[in-house]
Order: structure tokens, then sequence, then C-alpha cells
């Protein structure tokens, strides 16, 4: 799905920080895995069945190094690049042609915008050409007991792997994914595969490893859930004559609204009709001789529910309108 073949798009709901994470002190491993076979004990699974599927993780110190130099830490103008690509282009629009009815029906039940199941879909996995070489069980195993700044949650997204894999009978030994236990043709990690995952293709189960279309509906239920909005604008460039004076966006909840960003100096690149007392963002890229502020609105928000880079959410937006307008004029 890249420049690179071997890489995939940081998964979804990861929830990292974009500064560095800070140095957390935890228990030693085998006292986090004692607790952690209690706890899963607790919510219903047999001792014995924690303990065999734990008996067979393996650290991999590969995951590790993965985790500490994330995509996203790139600037932009070294970003995008990876991901906005003829090549993904082309492979987007064949598959929206294939698709194009489960595609327009999660549009329609979902209330999103047709565009971005596909992109998200594109940059995540190359539409299923690359699901990830990372063992699922080792990745979270690996970042669960050995991973202190994370490890509380890659424990728990341990143990919702755990009772996924009996709920929908899948087979642990041979789940691939991201360094950070993402799965799928959408790169779902264990809790979101058993949140927001459908099935959209009428078979047994939700299969978002063997089948595009409960992917395609399962992307679209998640926007769904976290409150896209269908046909309003995601992003909009700005002109700054100076800079912002406006806090930068870093992962928080949207504080601003439109007003607190636009003044004489800081303007929209193209005139349109908005509201100015909506929630708001503001996104800074990094391009080699200049720098781009953009607003990123409520939908773009939701983008960053799937992942919380601002890197990641501006190319899905940006390869949604490309493969919109290319889709449209064929």
């Amino acid at each position: 799905m890249s420049l690179l073949k071997g890489f995939a798009a940081a998964s979804i709901l990861v929830c990292f920080s974009f500064s560095s994470e800070a140095v957390v002190s935890e228990a030693p491993p085998a006292q986090l895995k004692a607790e952690f076979i209690k706890k899963q004990v607790s919510d219903g699974m047999p001792e014995q069945e924690v303990k065999a599927l734990l008996a067979k993780a393996q650290y991999q110190q590969e995951v590790i190094d993965a985790i500490t130099r994330p995509w996203e830490a790139k600037p932009w103008h070294q970003y995008y690049p990876i991901f906005l690509t003829e090549k993904r282009l082309t492979k987007g629009l064949a598959f929206w042609n294939t698709y194009q009815k489960d595609i327009d029906r999660a549009a329609e039940q979902f209330n999103v915008d047709p565009q971005v199941i596909v992109a998200i879909i594109g940059i995540e996995t190359f539409y299923g050409g690359y699901l990830g070489k990372y063992s699922v069980l080792d990745a979270l195993y690996s970042l669960g007991f050995y991973y202190p700044p994370r490890g509380k949650f890659f424990r728990s997204e341990l143990g919702h792997l755990f009772h996924l894999i009996d709920e929908e009978n899948l087979d642990i030994s041979k789940l691939k994914g991201s360094y950070a236990g993402a799965m799928g043709y959408g790169q779902f990690i264990p809790s979101s595969y058993r949140h927001y995952s459908v099935n959209f293709d009428d078979q047994h189960g939700r299969d978002l490893i063997e089948s595009p279309v409960d992917a395609i509906g399962s992307v679209a239920n998640y926007l769904h859930q976290h409150g896209w909005q269908k046909g309003n604008p995601v992003a909009l460039q700005l002109v700054t004559k100076a800079t912002p004076k406006a806090k930068v966006w870093s992962g928080e909840r949207l504080k601003l609204k439109v007003s607190d960003i636009l003044s004489p100096s800081v303007y929209l690149k193209d005139n349109i009709d908005l509201d100015v007392s909506q929630p708001t963002m503001l996104i800074k890229l990094k391009q080699p001789e200049a720098t781009e502020y953009w607003l990123g609105l409520k939908n773009f928000y939701v983008i960053t529910r799937y992942n919380r880079s601002p890197l990641y959410a501006m190319a899905v937006y940006q390869f949604s309108q490309q493969l919109k307008q290319a889709h449209e004029n064929p």
C-alpha cells in the first residue's frame, strides 16, 4: 500500500500521541501476565485457554522497533507521496467499480460519503494487497508486556483478541497484521473489530480478513458511529498572511470554533459559506519551502478517530477527493 511493499499505514485507533511518549514504569512481565490471566478469567474465559494462548505468543523485538519510529513522524511533504500515487488511485477506482453496489449500500445505510470508505481501505491495505506481516498475537503480546508506554492499552487489546477469536472462529496462529496488532482490509484492532465490524455480505460471521464487503460495511459503520456528517466539508485550506495565533491541533477534542482561527490575515483559500460557530481544529502541514495551514472540521476529526495523526487524516481526505473526481469523470 505504499512506496515500500512491506509498509502498512498506522492502524485504527492505536491512539498514539504525536510527541514522544512519557517514560512509564510497570510491574515485571511475569506479574503483568498473572494479572492479565486473572482479568480474562473474570471476563469469562477458561484459565487453561488463556494460558494456552499466551504460551503460543513470542516476543518480537521488531515490533518494539517499529512502534518507536512511526511514519506519522515524517513531515507532510515526505508523508503524502507514500499514499497519493497513481497506482493507488488506479487500484481504488477498480475496487470502487467492482464493489459499487456494496459501497453505495454502505454509504446509504450508514450515511457516509462513499469516497472516504474507498480511501481508507486503500490507504490501510492497498485494497487487501498488504494485510500486514506481523503475527497479531506476537505484536500485541510484545507491546502489552514489554512496551511500558502503552502496555496497558495493548494488554487490553490482547484480551479483546482472545475473545474475538472465539466469537468469530479465527485461527490465531494465522492472523497477520500491523505492528500494532491491527488486521484485515480496514486494519481494525481487536476492540474495534469486536465493537464496530458488521456482517455486510450476509455470510457467516464478521470477516474483515477475507471479505472486502464486510470491510466496506465495517469502515462505514465505524465512521457513522463516530459522527460522520455525509456531504459536509472535511478540511479547508487557509491563506495566511501572518502565522495563525490559534493553537495547532495535537490530538485533543475540538475546542476551537472557526471564528477563533479566521481573521483578516488568516482566511479561506476558497470563498464558501461556512458556519463560523462550528467546532474546528488548526492543521499545520510542512512543505519543503512553506507551511500550509488548514481548517479541520468535524468530519476530519472523525477520520482521526480511525488514526489520530492529522497527516493520516489529511492523506485520507485528499485521496478521497482524487477518487471522487476520477470516479465521477472516468
